[in-house]
């Protein structure tokens, strides 16, 4: 007696199964494995920085923007009072700001003048200028999609990298103090 046959109708779906199965792990080691999982690439990294001038938070009478910036490393810190990862990156920012030379120049981004001035008064100031965004113009230009998000800035002018999220010592040392020229990176004390 012979085995019987197989019937057609399972080895029709046999060939899609498999190579559907076959698929998903190349896709699954493939995302395991890339360095760059749940990182999205800023379209301005290795392109000039829009040009801006904005309202001063200390004296909203005088403006700073990029044109005083020129010709040197900076980095753009854009955040609010109303953001809690914000407050979450603050006391790092702080700690940064105390370790570098390089200025972090901040981006008030709709907020209220007042409560932005309390919160710096309250938590510490890390920014060497703070300008005001009311209207969010500027941060669109900078392609920022929420706050906090911090770029790196070379003396050319040119975005060098950007973080999307709240800074870390970690994220400070992997990703901005190490394209920072050494002495600006680390602050001799």
């Amino acid at each position: 007696m012979s085995a019987p046959a197989a019937t057609p109708g399972f080895n029709r779906f046999l060939v899609p199964i498999a190579a559907f199965v076959l698929i998903a792990i190349v896709f699954a080691v493939g995302i395991k494995h890339s360095p760059q999982v749940g990182v999205i690439r800023s379209p301005l990294i290795g392109k000039p920085a829009p040009s801006w001038s904005l309202p001063l938070l200390s004296d909203t009478h005088r403006t700073f923007g990029s044109k005083d910036l020129h010709g040197h490393w900076y980095v753009l810190n854009v955040w609010g009072t109303w953001c809690y990862a914000c407050r979450d990156e603050h006391a790092a920012l702080v700690a940064i700001a105390r370790r570098t030379a390089v200025p972090i120049i901040g981006i008030d981004w709709r907020d209220d003048n007042a409560q932005a001035r309390d919160w710096l008064a309250q938590l510490g100031n890390p920014y060497s200028t703070v300008a005001t965004d009311h209207d969010g113009r500027v941060v669109i230009d900078w392609g920022v999609y929420g706050a906090p998000e911090t770029f790196l800035v070379n003396p050319s002018g040119m975005v060098v990298y950007k973080q999307i999220g709240a800074m870390t010592p970690e994220v400070w040392q992997k990703e901005f103090a190490s394209r920072l020229p050494p002495q600006l990176a680390n602050r001799s004390s």
